[in-house]
């Protein structure tokens, strides 16, 4: 008898196992299909290709912030200046562009190297004088977008050059031009992190930072990349917004670093550090776009979908406990 239960013990775990390792690796394209049949059934015409490529326009954004907030929490940190960067970029472009009457590419580099500098900022305080992730970047965040106040003050400024509105409305075969920013960064990203020294570096920095230290992984450089190149990618994320409403602006981005966590945890990232991967991050991009698309269809006002969000949020964090079995 007790070899027969020791038989139904040994079975049930190993379906356990197979189960975690199922959802670990797609879980999250499961609830994304699923997601979509549902809501398909509700309003037809949600998976109308029109409405895909819109979504997957509005997503673009987010999708670049995720990317670089990923990289961050991966190392067992968090970015929550991603949203106040969208703002400064805007704003710089907007004083550049229209205020000195720059020359549209070279105002969008020194831009975007401003949102650089900023991630580059936080990544030394946090590598190297060890500080906490989440009050270094929520202390930078009110400066950064004190600054961008600063700048602009308080004001918004039309941006009506129609090379300008160009990057976020023209298109290329057929498809909006911030589908293939999104899909030319995701390229990039899955090969950074993924198929580079740097990438190892990061997981294992994230994993275990002791080992990563005896391994002769320099720490130091390997988190102030990642959040340098969080910067990065909010600059060019500011850049497609600020594109989009031809306005440049200081209170832009506001709860944006919630998205971008919400993007992260559903694909699969875990605030534990050292696991991700570039395609989760783009498929719970995905997910938050359709699920905001979704309620709009729906007409759920928007309070219910900060509701929802936060309840995702939650949900996805407790999935990862369960999954990969971590002590927060």
């Amino acid at each position: 008898m007790s070899e027969k239960n020791a038989a139904l013990d040994k079975k049930k775990f190993y379906q356990t196992e197979s189960f975690r390792m199922f959802m670990g690796k797609y879980g999250i394209g499961v609830i994304l299909v699923f997601m979509i049949i549902i809501i398909a059934i509700l309003k037809p015409r949600f998976i109308y290709p029109s409405n895909i490529l819109n979504v997957l326009t509005q997503i673009s954004v987010n999708c670049l912030i995720a990317y670089g907030m990923c990289l961050c929490i991966t190392t067992g940190g968090i970015d929550l200046s991603v949203g106040p960067q969208l703002a400064l970029v805007s704003v710089l472009l907007g004083q550049f562009v229209v205020v000195r009457n720059m020359n549209i590419g070279l105002a969008i580099v020194l831009s975007v190297l401003a949102a650089t500098f900023f991630g580059f900022l936080n990544g030394v305080l946090i590598a190297k004088f060890n500080m906490a992730a989440f009050v270094v970047t929520l202390a930078t965040q009110l400066v950064i977008r004190s600054i961008a106040q600063i700048i602009s003050d308080g004001k918004g400024m039309s941006m009506a050059s129609q090379e300008f509105k160009n990057i976020y409305s023209g298109t290329f075969l057929g498809v909006p031009y911030p589908i293939w920013y999104m899909i030319i960064i995701s390229i990039i990203m899955y090969i950074v992190m993924h198929w580079t020294k740097f990438g190892r570096y990061v997981f294992a920095v994230g994993g275990n930072v002791n080992a990563a230290v005896a391994s002769g992984v320099n720490v130091f450089w390997t988190k102030t990349l990642c959040y340098t190149i969080s910067g990065l990618l909010a600059g060019l994320a500011g850049v497609i917004f600020t594109s989009k409403t031809g306005s440049a602006q200081s209170n832009i981005g506001l709860a944006y670093e919630t998205d971008a966590v919400a993007a992260c945890v559903l694909g699969g990232t875990s605030f534990a550090g050292g696991i991700a991967t570039a395609p989760g991050v783009l498929l719970g991009a995905v997910i938050i776009g359709c699920i905001y698309n979704g309620m709009n269809f729906l007409n759920i006002g928007s309070y219910y979908q900060y509701m929802t969000k936060g309840i995702i949020i939650i949900f996805a964090v407790l999935l990862d406990m369960v999954i990969n079995k971590k002590n927060r």
